[in-house]
């Protein structure tokens, strides 16, 4: 068995239990979301895919509140118990929205969905954010390298079974009806986050901060704003922020070009649902594949620094096909490379960045960067298409020298990972 491990997933003796509760945890997580997702997608563009920068900013603004609430709730409960309560606050959320929804008449339902539309995308950033974070304490740095990938892939199974679910049965099944599916499986991933917690607390109370090489804090401190003073007073943090908002203004500047596409060709809302759901399938699909061959030995091979650099080249080369063919073939082609080398490789990659921080860094400056710093580079990015539109400027004339910088980054980050775990 040991043999096995090694030579296929390479898992040490001792690590299976808590490998397969986190797999579980993040297979329960990622279909919840992808069953939503393409719903979500085809309320945000209900009267038009002009009104997606709006959207961002709403989900901006409510990021901030959000971010408050959940640094003070951190600061207030230990981690096995604020995790699972964020899980049933957000599954309470849904269930009103399914009440919405076969409440509010059809020709209003449209507020009902754009207040769906901010309300999944501050969910989706949190539940993950949080995800990770605690998988950073559950495991030792060079674990994360080993096992973060194999985790991945029970996040990319959920997604592509959720994403399946929807493209199946989008034209007969009620959003509704999915949503109910959607809270069935967060309380899944609750009860697997939960165990995982007992299984592992004994060897997180023993942990080291690496940082201060002092005994690690069982839970995050008690102020609400330590996590954005850790951001200010460090480079390494600044520039994993850095390479987040590169990371997501390309991403919108994508976002943004397939509504404007699909909305132009595509007419039927459950056309577009499946369409939607169908790039949500195959990028799934391309992630699978990715992470079951590939995402830990490019490490191994190239190390962080150069791994963190390959989303940033890939999304060059997309932009600039984008540009020459501004088709929804293209658009596919594009939306399945880049996301799924993004969850493949470099999200895993970026969250191993955290495993040697504290807790404060882990909880609370990781969710502001995840979240806050996200939707502020995704408000940038959604006017820019506009502006540029207005200035005959190609969109791929900022896009490409935005990837270059992104790719210079994500090698530093490599460099000052290494000095981070010495």
């Amino acid at each position: 068995m040991a043999w096995l491990s090694r030579r296929t997933v390479n898992v040490e003796p001792g690590e299976w239990k808590a490998l397969v509760l986190a797999w579980v945890y993040f297979f329960s997580l990622l279909m919840s979301y992808y069953m939503l997702r393409p719903i979500r997608e085809t309320m945000g563009i209900a009267r038009g895919w002009d009104n997606l920068p709006w959207l961002f900013s709403a989900t901006l603004l409510a990021m901030i509140p959000a971010n408050l609430l959940f640094a003070w709730v951190a600061s207030r409960w230990p981690r096995h118990r604020f995790i699972p309560l964020a899980h049933r606050f957000f599954g309470l959320n849904l269930l009103v929205f399914v009440g919405l929804l076969f409440l509010v008449p059809e020709g209003k339902r449209v507020w009902v969905g754009y207040c769906f539309y901010v309300w999944l995308s501050v969910f989706n950033l949190f539940v993950v954010s949080v995800f990770w974070a605690f998988l950073a304490d559950v495991f030792r740095p060079a674990q994360t390298k080993r096992l973060f990938g194999v985790v991945g892939v029970g996040g990319t199974i959920g997604a592509i079974m959720g994403a399946g679910l929807v493209w199946t049965l989008a034209e007969h099944v009620p959003p509704a009806y999915m949503m109910v599916g959607s809270i069935l499986l967060l309380e899944v991933a609750t009860q697997a986050m939960s165990a995982l917690a007992r299984t592992q607390r004994d060897r997180l109370d023993e942990r080291r901060d690496a940082a201060t090489d002092a005994p690690a804090h069982r839970e995050p401190s008690p102020k609400v704003l330590e996590g954005l003073r850790l951001i200010v007073g460090s480079r390494y943090m600044l520039m994993i922020a850095l390479y987040l908002l590169i990371t997501t203004i390309t991403a919108t500047f994508l976002y943004m070009e397939q509504g404007r596409i699909i909305d132009e060709a595509i007419a039927d809302e459950a056309k577009r649902t499946q369409t939607f759901a169908l790039i949500d399938l195959l990028s799934n699909i391309a992630t699978l594949l990715l992470q079951a061959f590939l995402t830990a030995r490019l490490v191994r091979w190239l190390g962080v620094g150069v791994t963190l650099a390959l989303l940033p080249t890939v999304v060059l080369l997309g932009f600039v096909g984008l540009w020459l063919a501004p088709v929804v073939a293209m658009i596919v082609v594009f939306q399945v490379a880049r996301r799924s080398l993004h969850y493949a490789v470099a999200r895993p990659v970026r969250e191993m960045l955290f495993a040697p921080l504290g807790p404060d860094a882990k909880y609370k400056s990781k969710a502001f960067i995840d979240t806050f710093i996200y939707r502020g580079g995704d408000q940038l990015a959604a006017w820019v298409p506009k502006w540029l539109a207005l200035a005959a400027i190609p969109l791929a004339w900022v896009a490409i020298p935005a990837a270059c910088v992104w790719a210079v980054v994500g090698i530093i980050l490599g460099r000052m990972e290494k000095r981070q775990e010495t």
